[in-house]
Parts: C-alpha cells; structure tokens; sequence
C-alpha cells in the first residue's frame, strides 16, 4: 500500500495561504515510511514516473497533498491516500522530505546513509526519443515569443532550483516525469490556468527537449534565444470594426488605449480576454463600477469581443516612472512569511501577464491606477477575481506594499 505523493511536482499553484501548522519532520518520516514504494525512503522516486520529493518545497508538498484530498488534482491512487490524512500529517510528511537534499542525501545529522544508499532507483532505461537538450534549455529561459510560449525561468528558476515557495522545484527531478505532466498540462487532463497556457503551445518535441535539459542541467552550456519572426497577433474579435465601437472610450481612455489621465487605466496592449471579461463583468454587474456600468450596458456579446481586440492590438505608450526595489522583492519573490505569493506567478516576469487564462498584463501601467486596485481588492469592494486570489493577496499588503509594487510595476517595460 502506497500512502502520499504520486505525482506532485511541475505545475505553477497560483496562491497559498499562509499554513495553519508547522511540519515536524521527525514525526513526517514515521508517517512516510510506505511512500517509500513509489518514492523512495530519501525522497527519489524509485522509478521515472514517480516524482522525486527530495528537497521539494514542503508549501508546495502540502499544497498538492490538499489538492488530491479535495479532488481538484485528479489522480486514482493519491486520492484514497491524501483523503486519510489530516493537515498536521500533510506538514509533517512535508517537512520530513523537504529536509533532503534534492539529490537524496541525508538531512544534516541523520545517520540514514545507508538507508538512502538502499533507496537508490535503478538506472532509468535510455530514452526512445533523441531531444535536443540545448534547445530544452533555450526554451526553458528565453520561452518563444513567436509561438507565445513564457521563459520556465521565470517562476521555476535558473535550472529549475525555485525560488517561490508555491511553485515547484524541477531540478534533481526526473526528466519523464516533467514530460509527462507538461503532456498532462497540453492536454488539459490536469488543471493549472498558467500551465495549459504555456503547454498547450509546446509541441512533442519541445516537451523532450525540456525534459533533456532537466537530464543533466549542468551539462548544458550557455544558450541564447532563438531570432524568430515578429509573431503576427490574432484576435477573437473584429479590430476595424472595434475601433469604430471604441470612439465613446476615448475620452477617459485615449482613442488607441493611452490614457492622458493616470486615475483611468492603460487599455493598450491589454489581453484581449482579459479586456472581455472586465467588459462583460461591468455589464453583469460583477465588478462594480456606476460609469463603466452605463458604457458596458448597451454592448453586445460581438461588441465586447470587437472593443477588446481593438485595444489589444493597440502599443502601450508607458509614462516615465520611478522604479522601487521594495517592490521589486515583493514582486518576484513575494513575502513567504506573511503569505504573500510572487506576482511573477500570474503576471510573468516582465509584467505581460497570461492572457489565456485572462490575467492581466500591468508592466507600464500607471501607479495611481495600479495602486488604486489593490486597495479595492484589500478592502473587497472589487471581488470579481476567480477564486479571491486578489483579495486573498491584497489583505496581507500594507499601504507601503502596494505604493512599492504600484511604483515597480509602473516602470516596467
């Protein structure tokens, strides 16, 4: 009988709460000892699909522990065996395989060496398919912008060593595993907004070359991003025809989407799916706002789309901003002991967001708008954010937290 973790790493959680236990890792290796089937006694999986947890950021442990408990993540073995278990034992359990290195050695003072030595997998089998390690790397930390695929570094890492506490480490990690979750992510079979969106653009073969990369990361010069074509944008909506739809907007929001007053946000360059749902929630009534509700009420499902690709297809023309280095920790690293998660893992590194999965792109936009937002997400009178995760952030900002990440976020380019 197995008892936790059969497929835990490689998705990017978009939130954490702050846990509510503290693991003990003593106690969490008791409780372990039968996951040693799939995954060994320190924590390396004793075959390819089976994750390595050796030295896996315990949040991240316990974040999927939770998520096979509540049947969000779907998997027919973890479920009965997360479903038994209480949170103390979820952080224990955690905290018992975080202790590892990532390559399996023994916490600093336990003499387990040959406990560890016993649990060592066999040699994987060669793969079937000849990938292009270099090429996985390149991938991996320039992305593509010409087939809209997002660098890996930016929320995993360089060379997949993580350094936000919800999303995983892929270093040390077994490269079929990694291929079969990215496949897993493509297909949709397992849910995470940001993953579908950067899998669903990979092919096959990019998925192997990422996986030859994580073979043997050190193996692997330096690489440089690939000088593609400029990629041409597609849009849902009709732009000629929302252009002439838009002329009402430009009195707040400038005829192409740059705004002369700072207090109106930037639509220029904006998602277009995010521009749909903002669009269609002001009409709803979902995100309350008495002067956005009048325009929104009288567009069409076509207008809205039409609109949207309009503004989208627009350059953002960024005013000048001073920069904050407070808020530049915050948002990359965010606040791991107050629960506060990176922005990088919804809004990207350099701040253009997942328009997929309708998150906004803020890098340019202004810090008096900006700043104004979060304070309606902190005070939940703007609660038309999936699942809370804004006003789940917000609330833990103080006032000099959301003027430092509004000031960074402005003078993002």
């Amino acid at each position: 009988m197995k008892n936790v973790l059969i497929s835990i790493v490689f998705g990017l959680g978009m939130l954490s709460h702050a846990n509510a236990f503290d693991g003990d890792a003593a106690a969490g290796k008791t409780k372990a000892a039968t996951c040693a089937g799939c995954h060994g006694a320190n924590g390396i999986g004793i075959a390819d699909n089976y994750p390595n947890l050796a030295g896996q950021h315990a949040d991240y442990i316990v974040k999927q522990l939770k998520a096979f408990q509540a049947g969000s993540r779907k998997d027919p073995v973890m479920a009965p065996m997360a479903a038994a278990l209480s949170e103390q034992d979820m952080q224990d359990v955690a905290a018992h395989f975080s202790s590892f290195g990532r390559d399996g050695s023994a916490p600093a003072g336990a003499a387990s060496a040959d406990e560890s030595a016993s649990a060592t997998p066999a040699a994987a089998a060669p793969a079937a398919v000849v990938a292009d390690a270099s090429a996985g790397k390149a991938l991996y930390e320039h992305g593509d912008k010409e087939r809209g695929i997002t660098a890996c570094v930016d929320c995993h890492g360089k060379d997949g060593n993580s350094k936000v506490l919800i999303n995983p480490n892929l270093a040390k990690q077994h490269p079929e595993y990694i291929e079969k979750q990215l496949k897993a992510f493509k297909a949709e079979s397992r849910h995470n907004a940001s993953m579908n969106q950067v899998a669903g653009n990979l092919t096959d073969a990019d998925i192997a070359n990422i996986g030859a990369y994580f073979e043997d990361t050190s193996a692997v010069g330096e690489v440089k991003a690939s000088a593609g074509k400029v990629a041409v944008k597609s849009f849902v909506g009709d732009v000629a025809a929302g252009k002439a739809k838009a002329a009402t907007c430009t009195a707040c929001h400038g005829a192409d989407g740059n705004p002369m007053v700072a207090m109106y946000p930037a639509l220029a360059g904006q998602g277009e799916a995010y521009l749909i749902k903002q669009l269609a929630e002001f009409k709803s009534g979902q995100r309350d706002n008495a002067v956005m509700a009048g325009m929104a009420a009288p567009l069409s499902d076509d207008d809205i789309k039409n609109v949207a690709a309009y503004f989208a297809s627009q350059t953002l023309k960024p005013a000048a901003a001073k920069t904050s280095n407070t808020g530049q920790k915050l948002y990359v690293s965010g606040d791991a002991k107050r629960g506060i998660p990176a922005c990088i893992a919804c809004h990207g590194i350099n701040g253009d967001g997942m328009d997929k999965a309708a998150f906004p792109s803020i890098a340019g936009q202004s810090a008096t708008y900006i700043k104004s937002q979060l304070e309606l997400f902190r005070e939940a009178k703007r609660d038309n954010d999936r699942n809370a995760m804004m006003r789940n952030i917000a609330i833990k900002l103080s006032d000099d937290d959301i003027s430092a990440l509004a000031n960074y976020m402005a003078a993002m380019k």
